[in-house]
């Protein structure tokens, strides 16, 4: 691995508690592909884990509740034919999708009242193409 896995500040996945499980990829190939467990699956206990602050993992286990299976989120990683990169590739993407469930929720919107001038122009516009189609039918032509 190429270091720790940040997901957000000083936050980062412990190597300890990731569980990495390899099987052979499955799809076409060469000869070396079909013999080699170059398919990766990361397990990572969310219920259980210390390393996220209590709030972040609150909202990480609401938000992948559908995707968790007894408190372990699992992403798998088969795109490239050498381990060692499915291996990157699966760490980069529990991380992101951790990073993105433990964000904090965005601000609510304020309600805004759309300008007057808006909407005359907007109305004005209408008005004019109105009168463009308007002119086209042909039933002044007599």
């Amino acid at each position: 691995m190429s270091g720790p896995h940040v997901i957000r500040g000083s936050v980062s996945l412990p190597e300890a508690e990731l569980m990495w499980r390899f099987s052979r990829s499955s799809g076409p190939g060469g000869q070396h592909v079909n013999t080699s467990d170059s398919q990766v699956e990361l397990r990572f206990d969310l219920a259980r884990t210390e390393a996220l602050p209590p709030v972040w993992k609150e909202r990480a286990l609401a938000r992948l509740e559908s995707r968790l299976v007894g408190g372990v989120v699992t992403v798998r990683a088969s795109e490239h034919r050498s381990q060692w990169r499915n291996r990157e590739t699966a760490a980069v993407r529990l991380a992101a999708l951790l990073a993105e469930a433990t964000a904090p929720p965005p601000r609510p919107r304020r309600a805004t009242k759309i300008p007057r001038g808006i909407n005359e122009r907007r109305l004005r516009n209408k008005k004019q193409r109105s009168d463009t189609k308007r002119g086209r039918s042909g039933r002044d032509w007599s």
